[in-house]
């Protein structure tokens, strides 16, 4: 077993630290379960806990971004989206402030304390909120560069974290940008498009695709907005197909940013989402539950093979 994403995430935080005096982290009382709390260890006059108060957490980063520090709020990413959706509109996109929002515990990952935690509805919300730029990194390595890509913005970036160890891809070239879209593997049949853990999902997909003798395309989608939209256009319009795969709803996320892209440009091709349908979850196993709401390799497989 290798190192969860929070680990990898709140270690990167203390090695940005060292070098960067005017980062701040910010935590809802939740720092042992989001690991800022290595942070907290390492520059105690540089972490604030606001407690179990995600609307005012977001408010003070504010303030904080007003006053030429950067902060970092790290906290459960349904309670971001949900309890703080006022505050991140009004106040740190409104005002173009540079605040890094941190979304742990995204997905299903947050398993066991069902609905009320598992944040399945966030990457839409934040996707709908003006110049908010959104990140889901589908491994440790995409992770650290979507924290350095965000710190180095002008105004809010929100990147989704998961709870649990993310199978580590192969490396991103230096030339590509993390907000590009980077493709994994080449296929003429069919375009599967994937963020986050699903990422590795899709790989495994492409590869029983391959036995039945169809060539995917895998896309790996970390930016879910700016979408890049160029890169999955082109793909699609070779192969004609797309299956987009994401631990979220299909509602609002990144099949529907894909749906939305190319529509407008016109391209005709066929969609199928691999998501969660419109409905609450459930407390349980993790990958039980991945399983139950339809998020796998062989969905991905299943929906591939029934429009190519």
């Amino acid at each position: 077993m290798g190192e969860t994403m929070r680990d990898s995430f709140g270690k990167y935080l203390v090695d940005i630290g060292a070098t960067r005096s005017e980062v701040v982290v910010m935590d809802a009382d939740v720092s042992s379960s989001t690991k800022s709390s290595y942070f907290a260890k390492a520059y105690p006059d540089r972490f604030f806990n606001l407690g179990v108060a995600e609307a005012n957490l977001v408010d003070v980063a504010a303030g904080l971004a007003t006053a030429g520090l950067r902060p970092v709020v790290n906290a459960f990413a349904i309670f971001l989206a949900l309890k703080s959706t006022d505050q991140i509109r009004n106040v740190l996109a409104y005002n173009s402030l540079p605040v890094v929002l941190a979304g742990a515990y995204g997905g299903l990952s947050d398993s066991f304390d069902g609905a009320s935690h598992q944040s399945i509805e966030d990457v839409a919300i934040m996707r709908a909120i003006p110049g908010l730029q959104v990140l889901v990194p589908a491994d440790a390595g995409e992770m650290r560069l979507a924290l350095d890509y965000a710190l180095g913005q002008d105004g809010p970036v929100y990147i989704r974290l998961t709870r649990n160890e993310a199978p580590a891809l192969a490396s991103r070239p230096e030339s590509l940008a993390i907000t590009k879209i980077r493709k994994l593997t080449s296929g003429g049949d069919v375009t599967i498009a994937a963020t986050g853990l699903c990422v590795a999902m899709a790989l495994q997909a492409a590869e029983s695709l391959r036995a039945q003798g169809k060539n995917a395309e895998v896309l790996d989608v970390t930016c879910i907005k700016p979408l890049d939209a160029d890169a999955l256009a082109a793909s699609v319009a070779k192969t004609g197909h797309l299956v987009t795969a994401e631990e979220h709803t299909v509602i609002g996320g990144l099949g529907s940013a894909c749906a939305e892209a190319l529509s407008e440009r016109g391209l005709p091709f066929c969609l199928k989402r691999v998501g969660v349908a419109d409905r609450f979850t459930e407390s349980g196993p993790y990958e039980r539950l991945l399983a139950k709401y339809g998020i796998s390799a062989e969905a991905i497989v299943r929906q591939a093979a029934s429009i190519c």
